[in-house]
């Protein structure tokens, strides 16, 4: 296996007229590995890999996929490479299993057909036109599609969107195969669940630049979160005078509060919380440690408000 990364991207830059999608951004995604790109809606996540593949051109920076450019070694990259689609690309009268056994006669090595939708359980509908698949059954054929050539490399965009509970973690367990067989996998999401389980690196990318990137436990960092239950309407500055410096309290929802550290919660912080609820007769219920999730993490870099 080559030493290069499966991506590589240095100073990437993409405009729309007078708007700027990506800004700068810079990443690397190494071989067999996970990559999970995260981003609220018009981050630049989707053109970041619209690039990758080839179906844009950069308008500065460089952008190497299994070291060769997208653009100018796109005939090469084509066997090497596979790529999801979020919607459209099938012929709609094609039938799921046809269309599978002809995309797999354009490689050399290709998986087995009738195995691979027995993995995204389409073998039901193998005879049935594209056209009248559900959306979860287009998308699972669409992955497949994307993976029978056996690439080295492949691009998800969305892969689970609108799967029901079943089809998502039959989906997750065929993304963990291709890791195990040496496949590098680019992942964009918008399930933060489905990025802690999978990826072994995850980039959150804001405004066209990454934001945050690391392995997911690196990311959110250790048991450093109390939760508990009391009286609403605490007055939270005297906890704070009480908790260490960087210490955070807060209320949300009503009668519910989180207490957060930068490191890990000790029992001198349980201590004081409960000490400082005692003095108050206040009786704090529930009290649960748990470690920051991604979501946490990404809400913070990104904000809560709505994205257009």
């Amino acid at each position: 296996m080559s030493n290069l990364p499966a991506v590589q991207i240095d100073g990437l830059v993409k405009r729309y007229r007078s708007v700027t999608a990506v800004a700068g951004l810079s990443l690397r995604a190494e071989r067999a590995r996970v990559t999970a790109i995260l981003g609220p809606n018009g981050a630049g996540k989707t053109t970041t890999i619209e690039v990758c593949e080839g179906y844009r051109k950069a308008d500065g920076g460089t952008v190497r996929v299994l070291g060769l450019d997208p653009v100018a070694d796109a005939r090469e990259l084509r066997t090497r490479v596979g790529v999801m689609l979020q919607a459209g690309g099938v012929p709609t009268t094609a039938r799921a299993g046809e269309y599978l056994r002809v995309m797999a006669g354009f490689y050399a090595h290709p998986l087995d057909p009738s195995q691979l939708l027995a993995a995204v359980g389409l073998t039901g509908s193998a005879r049935t036109p594209y056209k009248q698949l559900s959306g979860g059954q287009q998308q699972r054929l669409a992955l497949a599609a994307a993976v029978v050539g056996r690439p080295e490399l492949v691009f998800l965009d969305e892969p689970t969107a609108g799967l029901d509970p079943q089809a998502r973690h039959a989906t997750w367990e065929l993304i963990e195969g291709l890791r195990r067989g040496g496949t590098s996998v680019i992942l964009a999401t918008h399930y933060m669940e489905e990025a802690e389980r999978l990826a072994d690196r995850v980039v959150i990318v804001d405004h066209g630049q990454v934001v945050a990137s690391g392995a997911p436990a690196e990311l959110t960092g250790s048991d450093g979160q109390l939760r508990f239950r009391a009286e609403p309407g605490l007055d939270l500055a005297g906890l704070l005078a009480a908790l260490p410096a960087g210490a955070i309290a807060k209320e949300s929802p009503s009668g519910h509060y989180l207490v957060e550290v930068s490191d890990r919660v000790d029992p001198q912080l349980i201590a004081s919380v409960t000490a400082w609820c005692a003095e108050r007769g206040v009786l704090a219920r529930d009290l649960q440690i748990e470690s920051r999730t991604l979501e946490d993490l990404f809400l913070e870099l990104t904000g809560r408000g709505l994205r257009a």
